[in-house]
């Protein structure tokens, strides 16, 4: 059957966070001083919380760390919050300023051959703010942000939500991401065929088919002709 379209994750698909397995941006957050917790406190409780930052349950960030210094009975500085929001909006920034060329001719090709695209990404609202600036976000149909329609990866709804927008069958379409969050068993059980991208990031096992090269999906559209 012809692909109709294709699906795709956003961070370590399409955009990295990191080169060499080091984090790209050189992050320090002393939350200490502008929370009174550890860094270890605070990463544990962050990512206690990472189910409902993802499905849109919590708000916004401000939300997600009233709600850490509330159940830890911590004072709520709001310029200290403020600071962090700033701190993390920058970080997430910079994976949207440098796109691989070959990601964009992926995505040029893709379109130019009448294939609907769209983004179906776990995010945060300060994780994709930089997203309506980048150059990947013209050649998409729709972008679906977990936070947004309070679903998340790897819940088949928000796949099947992603194809009907599109107008399209979910098995019409493909996905294409590193497999994180068990993706690709959603992407699976919706009744798309996912693909697993491991050219930024080839360490999550998967018994779903590899492509390896941006080009790798230009391929797979070409065999469904």
């Amino acid at each position: 059957m012809p692909i109709k379209a294709v699906l795709f994750d956003l961070f370590e698909t399409l955009i990295t966070e990191f080169d060499h397995s080091t984090r790209i941006s050189k992050r320090d957050y002393d939350y200490q001083t502008l929370l009174g917790l550890s860094n270890d406190e605070f990463k544990l409780e962050w990512r206690r919380r990472s189910s409902d930052r993802m499905n849109g349950t919590f708000a916004d960030y401000f939300a997600v760390l009233e709600d850490i210094l509330n159940k830890r009975q911590l004072k709520i500085n709001s310029a200290s919050i403020e600071a962090l929001y700033e701190m993390r909006m920058e970080e997430k920034r910079i994976p949207f300023r440098k796109i691989r060329p070959d990601m964009l001719e992926m995505l040029a090709a893709l379109k130019s051959s009448g294939v609907k695209l769209a983004l179906v990404s776990n995010c945060t609202e300060e994780e994709i703010r930089e997203w309506r600036h980048c150059e990947l976000a013209p050649y998409f149909d729709e972008a679906i942000f977990s936070y947004e329609v309070r679903l998340a990866k790897p819940d088949k709804r928000i796949y099947e939500l992603a194809c009907s927008r599109l107008g399209v069958a979910p098995s019409e379409a493909v996905f294409i991401g590193d497999g994180g969050s068990n993706e690709l068993e959603g992407a699976s059980d919706a009744g798309l065929k996912p693909y697993r991208a491991v050219w930024f990031n080839s360490h999550i096992d998967s018994k779903f088919e590899r492509v390896t090269r941006p080009s790798d999906v230009i391929h797979l559209l070409q065999l469904s002709l």
